[in-house]
């Protein structure tokens, strides 16, 4: 006979139970032989189809449940009829037969005592290190619900810490998803009064005092280590931890949470509970009898939005989800940072305020896509305000300001984006030679020189042929020369536009 402890040895080097090292030593090379034959001509398991997934899963996260394993597989493959103790079976023989060794963690449960339908839930925060599609780490945060007599669960996820307002929000959000609400609410006292538990926000607050007393449940506040009256949660915790979230990889937060909410409609509240021994939907569809009904309050309506601070940028916009977002011109001040805040509808619009309950200063679509910019055209810089003044500045100097009008228009339609450096030749041009406009602005509509430089030349050319012979300001009030070479026409070209006019 071998002993206990050489047979521990044997099954630790190799990795296998000591049953199967057991078997093995009592048998003859043949019927070694023979077993392994057997085994080799069997039949196909029915997660043999899956056995590549579950080998990487396996190699990549040596930590993983069966558990765990069965929910990635209905995860990929919604399909796929398979009870937990086939999948328990099959991994442990994947483990064997690989020696892929699992890291074992103990879970410590506390015996509960069974509430009542419909009279407990307990809420608790909790938060992990997810691995992004492109190789980073980041911070989640989440609070989860379960009702204390069907173990009913609900979580909702942030990519910041939770604050009141987040806290009401998510109620609200948990009260929809039950039916109704329970007559007592369990958290732990830690959350509620030590600033280091939930990123400094102290839930009774003023606020959320308010919310407690307009909804009338009642709160019970968890002793320190009191681990009888929280242990239905901070076990539900770990589950959402180890089963849902550990090695999952992040997209973006909407993609997260729907994930979640799928995992606890196929695994978190389907799976049959270890101390109840029943499935929380099956007990749930009988406790949700037993919810008091929530009415839909008008002074809920601010929280079923969510507030989130936004810094503007130099160029007058903010970040949201990879994309720009604009606010009014103005908004951003180089005095000191400036910061708004955003409030997301249920009608996918991005609402930006001021302040948290100030007027909307912007509203735009929620952008499905990445990196663009989503411009509001009232936000952009009123460029044609003080182009209009400049050209009622240059019609005044006309005594027919119809056809100047309709001659500026034209400048403006040709030039599209040397309005203002039209407008400003013209009004220099005006100052300068008033007594010549009227001329110069019929023979250039006639001939079609809609440029404000031909209406110069032409301007100074009835200027040369008038009886002063001369220009009325001297050459030193004239611009420099640049130096840069342009064309120029003869002076035959203004004589043929202007014949007839010398004749008078």
């Amino acid at each position: 006979m071998h002993s206990y402890f050489a047979l521990h040895k044997i099954a630790t080097a190799l990795k296998i139970s000591r049953p199967t090292v057991y078997k093995y030593l009592k048998m003859t090379y043949e019927d070694a032989l023979h077993e392994f034959d057997d085994k080799a001509c069997s039949r196909k398991k029915k997660l043999d189809a899956y056995r590549d997934w579950i080998i990487a899963w396996l190699e990549e996260y040596p930590h993983l449940s069966s558990a765990q394993v069965h929910d990635w597989l209905l995860e990929r493959y919604p399909d796929l009829s398979v009870g937990s103790s086939t999948v328990r079976t099959y991994v442990k023989e994947i483990r064997e037969v690989y020696q892929i060794e699992k890291k074992r963690i103990v879970r410590h449960y506390e015996a509960i005592p069974e509430q009542p339908m419909g009279k407990q839930v307990q809420v608790d925060w909790g938060e992990t290190r997810q691995r992004t599609k492109d190789g980073k780490t980041i911070k989640l945060y989440f609070i989860a619900f379960v009702l204390a007599h069907s173990r009913m669960k609900y979580v909702e996820w942030r990519e910041r810490p939770f604050t009141t307002k987040d806290t009401i929000h998510c109620h609200e959000n948990a009260f929809h998803f039950y039916g109704g609400r329970p007559s007592e609410i369990v958290y732990d006292q830690d959350h509620l009064i030590a600033i280091n538990e939930n990123a400094g926000d102290v839930l009774l607050t003023n606020e959320f005092q308010a919310y407690v007393n307009e909804r009338k449940f009642r709160i019970h506040l968890c002793r320190r280590a009191d681990p009888e009256s929280k242990g239905m949660i901070e076990n539900v915790v770990k589950y959402i931890k180890r089963n849902f979230a550990d090695s999952r990889v992040y997209r973006h937060i909407e993609d997260w949470n729907d994930r979640s909410m799928r995992w606890l409609e196929r695994t978190g509240n389907h799976n049959v509970h270890q101390t109840t021994k029943k499935r929380p939907a099956e007990v749930f569809s009988v406790e949700k009898q037993h919810l008091q009904p929530v009415l839909s309050l008008l002074s809920f309506e601010s929280i079923h939005m969510e507030s989130i601070a936004r810094n503007v940028g130099k160029d007058n916009t903010i970040r949201y989800r990879s994309n720009r977002y604009t606010v009014p011109i103005g908004t951003y001040s180089s005095a000191k940072k400036k910061v708004v805040f955003v409030e997301v509808t249920d009608q996918d619009r991005l609402l930006i305020r001021e302040s948290p309950e100030g007027n909307v200063i912007a509203d735009h679509r929620i952008s499905k896509e990445s990196g663009k910019l989503i411009q509001n055209r009232d936000h952009l810089r009123d460029r044609s305000k003080g182009i209009e003044e400049l050209k009622q500045q240059v019609l005044a100097y006309f005594e027919d300001r119809e056809a100047a009008s309709d001659y500026l228009g034209e400048l403006s339609r040709r030039y599209p984006r040397y309005r203002r450096d039209q407008f400003n030749i013209i009004r220099d041009v005006a100052t300068m030679y008033p007594n010549h406009l009227t001329t110069a602005l019929e023979k250039c509509s006639q001939e079609s020189l809609f440029s404000a430089n031909d209406f110069r030349d032409v301007v100074h050319y009835l200027a040369i042929l008038s009886d002063d012979g001369h220009d009325p300001k001297p050459d030193t009030e004239r611009p420099k020369k640049s130096g840069i070479q342009v064309a120029t026409r003869p002076i035959q070209a203004y004589t043929d536009i202007l014949k007839g006019v010398t004749a008078k």
